[in-house]
Parts: structure tokens; sequence; C-alpha cells
């Protein structure tokens, strides 16, 4: 029996499932403080008597398994979690081997092994909803050097014509600034849900968001890029960023995949709202080959 969490910003998911994927059962609970969800978590695990455990977490987190904070929720802008021992934590609890990644890490593990990455080994799972964060599988592997991938907060070139200033409180007008769903709302004056009709609101959307996905092209050169999250389930953003990502290389990067299939390069996740807890799962089933 495998363990899974997602741990958001706004929700924890918990899962228990099998190596093959299955999700047995599954509960949500609020992010609030440590001391008001772990001890809910804990008592869910323990209830299913686990194997292992696969921890995909909101972040900055510490996943250098050298450093003496490994497993801690580090420079969070949600305060009560900021250098809290997650994983220390649940391990004194549960005492069964353990895998910790980022939240967008796990996805894009879970699209790579059972979702819409399968033919591959090499993806970017992006997601964009209350912040822009970026994982990445690179020839089977969790991309990570100092720390995890953070490309939700590169910098963009502004359009000419917006004066939005950017909500990133690290960065101001960075990616996640510009173009996370607070962005959209604190521009617009309404959800993005609302604005489903309003054509300019997704032109603009795809031109932070086409930018920063050429420069992972040109940088990571990943086999396929997968976005999700709420701000993605606008589903008239697909083909919009496809055709800005064909203008911005203009040609330079010449392989099919960009050049006649970007349709098929640039996808939703396969697993929907399922690629997180799933992926966490697999790390799980990782933390037991280990």
């Amino acid at each position: 029996m495998l363990g899974a969490i997602e741990a958001g910003g706004t929700k924890f998911v918990c899962a228990v499932g099998k190596e093959d994927g299955t999700l047995i059962e599954r509960i949500q609970l609020d992010t609030l403080t440590p001391e008001n969800t772990i001890p809910h978590v804990i008592e869910f695990f323990k209830k299913h008597e686990i194997d292992a455990l696969g921890i995909g977490s909101f972040g900055p987190i510490d996943i250098d398994k050298k450093s003496k904070t490994y497993g801690n929720i580090t420079s969070t802008p949600k305060l009560k979690w900021r250098n809290y021992p997650f994983l220390q934590e649940l391990k004194n609890a549960l005492q069964v081997p353990m895998e910790f990644n980022t939240d967008v890490n796990a996805a894009a593990l879970g699209e790579v092994m059972l979702g819409a990455a399968q033919d591959v080994d090499s993806c970017m799972y992006i997601t964009v909803g209350t912040g822009v964060g970026v994982g990445a599988v690179i020839q089977g592997e969790l991309l990570q050097g100092l720390s995890h991938p953070e490309m939700g907060h590169i910098l963009v070139r502004r359009h000419p014509d917006d004066t939005y200033e950017g909500f990133c409180p690290y960065h101001g007008d960075c990616l996640e600034g510009m173009a996370a769903g607070p962005a959209i709302e604190q521009r617009w004056g309404k959800k993005g849900v609302e604005l489903q009709e309003q054509q300019e609101v997704w032109e603009l959307e795809a031109y932070y968001l086409a930018q920063a996905l050429m420069q992972f092209i040109l940088i990571v050169s990943p086999k396929k890029i997968i976005m999700g999250g709420g701000v993605m389930k606008q589903k008239q953003l697909f083909p919009l960023i496809q055709k800005k990502v064909q203008e911005l290389l203009n040609g330079y990067v010449a392989v099919p995949q960009i050049l006649e299939h970007i349709d098929e390069y640039i996808v939703p996740p396969a697993l929907g709202d399922n690629a997180g807890i799933t992926g966490a799962l697999m790390l799980a089933k990782r933390a037991i080959e280990k």
C-alpha cells in the first residue's frame, strides 16, 4: 500500500493506492497551519498502514538530501509554514520510506509514467493557477540542481499596452506576477472563469505564457510540454499559446514537434486534476525501489 500527498497552498490531497497508479481512497484537507493540518494527514496514513509515502509539496522546499534542512518548507509566503520540517515530522510519525519533491515535479513524473508523456522520457509540467509552477523530468530523472526549478519566476517582456504592475511579492512583474490567476483577476476586475468570452484577456495571457515556453524549449528542450492548473482549464488558451510559441521561435528549433505537430507537443494533462497526486504515488513507488 502506497501513500501520496499533494500539498498545495490552499489544500492538501492525501491518498493511498497501488504501484500501477490506482487510487483506492483519498481525502482533501484545507492548508491551514501545520498544527491544524498535519495531525489529520498522519491519522489518515496510520489508518491505512502504508509501506511508503511520496510527497509533492508547494515550495520553495529543500530537496537536497545532503542538506541539514532537507525536507523543510523554506521561504514560502505562507508564514506559518516557513522553515517547517515537513518531511521529518512525517518520518517521525510514520516510519516508512519516503520521497520528497515539489508538487509540480511530482505532476511531471506522474504524466511521464502514466499520463500524456508516456511516449517520451522527458517532459515539463507547468501549472498556471494561484501561482505558476514548473516541474521537469529529463531522461527519466526529476530535474534539480542547487534546488528545484522555480521557472514560474522568470522575467518576461511586458506587453506594450499592459499597465498592470504584477503581484509577485518578490519580483513584481515576473511570469507568475503577470500571468497567474490573481494577475488576471486584479488586471481585469473579474476571475478568469467570468472572462471566457473576452478574447483580449486570453491573447494577453498567451503573450506571457508563450514567452516562458519559448525560453523553456531553448534551455531545457523537453520532449513534451504539459500545461495544467485552473487557468489552463480555459481550453481556448492552448491554440493561442501554440501559435505564439511558433511565432516566437520563428523556425529556429526546426523539429516536427514544433513546426508541424505543436498541438501534440503542448498539451493538457492526461491525468487531469490527478496529475499531482498520481505523481506523488509514483514517488512512493520510487522510495520502495530505492
